[in-house]
């Protein structure tokens, strides 16, 4: 009985760890396989311990150049979508207009829409207009679908934002210019870096509609789904390994950052 009573009082934090366990598990998994050394074309049983592909994670022909593509990509359409995401979410709390309930419900289009309809569409699109296929499709096309992620994320810190700390601001005899940098931006920044991130790993990430819309352009997810039908090399474990650890290492900075800001604000009187 003293252990079903200490299941019960515990179950919801054994449940959260078990939940995230299963989370975390492929992660565990390609990290483990990222230092396998196979005998054969298929990195799928392990057969000996070994640390050739992290010495030279270039070592497959064309992985790198579609690991750069990715990156380019998805840097510029974080770039893109967050800029244009945040001014369409300040537009739509700030502002009133008549096409403003038609908006905020076509913002969730995308998100809601199964990928191969957008992916289609899109293709469609390029080839009515005659555009060549390739790296700035594929560009446009992640700017479109990753435009709603940054602005529901965005608009839910700008719908959360405080108005009377602005007008503080302009009673003190701050320009426009100077309320919005040193007030507004600064308390909307979690929920732009948010959507930011959000619209990062959207895109790097992305590969039904890149696959219709990048012609002769191979980007990373591309180059593994290529891979896996004649052999998957230790290497794409390995680039997988090394992102996942970049993104944990910037979850922790955050962290540590929030916390010391926390203690800074506690500590002043």
């Amino acid at each position: 009985m003293p252990f079903v009573n200490w299941f019960k009082r515990h179950l919801v934090v054994i449940a959260g760890l078990g939940t995230l366990a299963y989370l975390l598990l492929p992660n565990v998994v390609v990290t483990v396989f990222s230092f396998n050394k196979p005998k054969s074309r298929f990195n799928y049983q392990w057969q000996q311990f070994s640390t050739d592909a992290w010495k030279d994670p270039c070592g497959v022909a064309g992985m790198c150049d579609s690991l750069s593509v990715s990156l380019q990509v998805a840097v510029y359409a974080t770039l893109g979508a967050t800029v244009l995401g945040t001014m369409i979410a300040f537009a739509l709390v700030r502002y009133r207009f008549r096409a403003r309930p038609v908006i905020n419900s076509l913002i969730f289009l995308p998100m809601a829409m199964p990928e191969v309809v957008m992916a289609a569409s899109l293709l469609t699109l390029f080839l009515n207009m005659g555009a060549k296929l390739g790296f700035w499709t594929i560009l446009i096309a992640h700017i479109m679908f990753c435009l709603s992620f940054v602005v529901t994320a965005v608009k839910a810190r700008v719908m959360s934002m405080d108005p009377r700390l602005e007008q503080a601001a302009q009673d003190l005899y701050a320009g426009p210019v100077q309320t919005f940098l040193r007030v507004t931006l600064p308390i909307a920044a979690p929920g732009i870096a948010a959507g930011a991130l959000l619209a990062f790993a959207l895109s790097f990430d992305d590969f039904i509609i890149t696959n219709f819309n990048a012609g002769s352009t191979v980007t990373f997810p591309m180059y593994v789904w290529g891979s896996a039908q004649r052999g998957t090399p230790v290497q794409i474990n390995v680039i997988g390994t090394a992102m996942f650890l970049v993104a944990v290492l910037f979850v922790l900075a955050s962290m540590v950052m929030g916390n010391r800001r926390s203690k800074q604000k506690a500590q002043t009187p």
